[in-house]
């Protein structure tokens, strides 16, 4: 199975979810080395992050991310991917060898205001949505943590797009693997077209038990 090095070039659009999450229920997800960040009492920042990467990519490919919080390490910030799914088997060994992140395979199927995720017949989430009529481009950044073997690792994403709030609802079935995160409520959701996100090489930045 072969993929490309980092860094990788995704090309596309994407929803991001906003959610407010009990810190409780991420906490064994996330290894004890790395401080969770409240924003509220017992509460952290997460969401879901849904994409399709298209001409231009140096991967084509569908993309679910759940992000289970906002962590702090060594004076570094960055946020968890507790589970991640694509439909592109190169994407999942790039994912899992170079960056350490739990890609497994899933189906997506896109629509016009829908967008709906399963894994052997199982839904895994379905976002329902309407698109937005305007965009205010935009350049950002960010950064997650992972873990491959006993190696800490956190590795900046920058991107370019026109991002605007759209109005959508979440379906996470009581079966999908991070309903227990309770994460189907967005405060808000922000579409992205013309997006272009770079995905950097991970760094070593400390070790883990987990």
């Amino acid at each position: 199975m072969t993929y490309p090095q980092p860094p990788w070039t995704l090309k596309g659009d994407a929803f991001v979810t906003l959610q407010l999450l009990d810190i409780a229920r991420v906490r064994p997800l996330i290894p004890a080395e790395l401080n969770i960040v409240s924003v509220l009492p017992g509460k952290t920042i997460g969401g879901v992050y849904l994409s399709k990467y298209s001409s231009g990519s140096v991967l084509e490919y569908s993309e679910l991310i759940i992000i289970a919080g906002v962590l702090s390490y060594e004076g570094k910030f960055g946020g968890w991917v507790s589970h991640i799914y694509v439909d592109n088997p190169d994407s999942v060994a790039g994912g899992r060898q170079v960056w350490g992140l739990p890609k497994e395979l899933a189906q997506f199927s896109w629509e016009a205001s829908s967008v709906t995720v399963s894994q052997a017949g199982n839904l895994l989430c379905k976002l329902n949505y309407q698109r937005q009529s305007f965009g205010l481009p935009l350049k950002l950044s960010a950064s997650a943590f992972s873990c491959k073997e006993s190696n800490l690792l956190i590795f900046p994403a920058f991107v370019e797009a026109n991002f605007g709030l759209v109005s959508s609802s979440l379906e996470i079935p009581t079966t999908s693997p991070f309903a227990k995160l309770n994460i189907s409520q967005p405060i808000l959701t922000v579409h992205s077209d013309r997006l272009k996100l770079v995905v950097d090489a991970p760094t070593v930045v400390g070790q883990t038990r987990l």
